[in-house]
């Protein structure tokens, strides 16, 4: 399985080289791979004691923040590297102040990449978040005595662990994996079938740094002039699905407003398109206050999280198809119910946050929208729902300091 393995990893590079000519994504992960070596060596001496985060895109970066925060903490004098799989994560924190003395992509997983990388510095501790396995990185890891650990571990019975072929990959993670911490009961009792025990339940920690965001200054030049007296309906992450519905809330609602944050900028076309008497935030003044357009679109990055403190609804992107339902955790935080499409399979706390009706998720747009309609004239349930949202984050366990505990121990 180990020659096999070998064999994916070289198909991969080659596959992710040919598709880079045509592909602008794939492009930016295969030159920027180019430069992951270099920016070690002139950022790390052969000395330095160094703590490594590996991330597959943002959303696993957000996970692992508080843990790495607290790290550098009770490591003061280590430094911080933090790596990513994929161009929209890394493009994204490399633009945006930090605590990673290097942030740059995780090399392709041959070994004598991964060897080459791993002897520029002297690696104290790794971690990787929820699910993101390199193989060879990992036996490199352990053969230099490091310690590895998994974050907000979330296993799932569809993955090559569970089938007839995963002993191999399970074997690889007993052998070279010092404690995986699990989101879930589930995950754990799961992980647990093929014999992977070192392991404990710690939570999400996504609840730690969403809850963090209620106490950093969320103010947004103009969104309340914006706002004004009326209801707020962010869009956050929004993609086609989303924005169909917030066509139809904003014909059928007009004194609602509504703040479209697309999943892309190249969206914003579209939407201007869409709502042609829309504002541009880059483009907004203090005139806005005097204005009668009742639909904001964000054409800028980094606004989202901060967004959400002013909403009433939220309605969030990417569950209505295939590519994975975005951060509702981010407005659920400021007691704001939030509404999204039903493919959620990887995202365990959707569930949770419809059992407490603080979230609801519907198969399609219409209904949706109906929905959030029938909320913005609901006073008493947008209050429940509301109330039920913020409690729900609230009373998670701090995720964080039961793996610091661990680690430190």
């Amino acid at each position: 399985m180990s020659l096999l393995y070998n064999i994916f990893i070289n198909l991969l590079i080659f596959g992710m080289k040919v598709l880079s000519l045509f592909d602008d994504k794939t492009k930016k992960g295969v030159e920027g791979r180019k430069e992951s070596l270099r920016k070690v060596k002139a950022n790390f001496s052969k000395s330095d004691k160094v703590i490594w985060m590996h991330a597959s895109s943002l959303g696993e970066y957000e996970q692992g923040l508080p843990v790495l925060e607290k790290l550098k903490e009770n490591f003061s004098d280590h430094k911080i590297l933090v790596t990513f799989f994929s161009p929209s994560g890394y493009e994204h924190v490399v633009k945006r102040k930090n605590k990673a003395d290097v942030i740059c992509y995780l090399p392709f997983d041959k070994k004598s990449y991964i060897k080459e990388f791993v002897d520029q510095f002297d690696v104290q501790l790794f971690f990787t978040v929820k699910y993101d396995y390199w193989y060879n990185l990992l036996e490199v890891l352990k053969s230099k005595g490091v310690k590895t650990y998994v974050i907000s571990a979330l296993f799932y019975d569809r993955q090559s662990f569970f089938t007839s072929y995963g002993k191999w990959f399970v074997e690889q993670l007993k052998m070279n994996i010092d404690w995986i911490f699990h989101q879930t009961e589930m995950s754990y009792a799961l992980a647990k079938t093929v014999g992977l025990s070192q392991s404990s339940v710690t939570g999400d920690t996504r609840f730690d740094r969403v809850k963090q965001l209620r106490d950093r200054n969320n103010h947004v030049d103009f969104i309340r002039e914006f706002i004004g007296n009326d209801m707020a309906v962010v869009f956050g992450s929004s993609w086609q699905a989303e924005e169909k519905i917030a066509e139809e809330v904003s014909q059928l609602s007009p004194y609602a407003k509504l703040i479209i944050a697309p999943h892309d900028l190249k969206r914003v076309q579209n939407l201007k398109q869409m709502f042609p008497e829309a504002l541009l935030y880059s483009e907004i003044d203090r005139s806005v206050k005097n204005s009668d357009s009742t639909v904001l679109i964000i054409d800028s990055i980094g606004l989202l999280s901060k967004l959400y403190s002013y909403a009433d609804i939220a309605v969030v992107g990417g569950g209505f198809h295939d590519a994975g339902l975005h951060n509702i955790l981010e407005a659920a935080t400021f007691g704001v119910p939030v509404i999204f499409g039903n493919h959620y399979k990887k995202n365990p706390e959707a569930d949770e946050l419809i059992a407490v009706d603080g979230g609801r998720s519907f198969e399609n747009t219409g209904l949706a929208a109906d929905f959030v309609l029938f909320l913005i004239n609901n006073g008493e349930l947008l209050q429940s729902m509301s109330e039920k949202a913020e409690n729900f984050v609230s009373e998670k366990p701090e995720s964080t300091e039961l793996i610091l505990r661990k680690i430190l121990s």
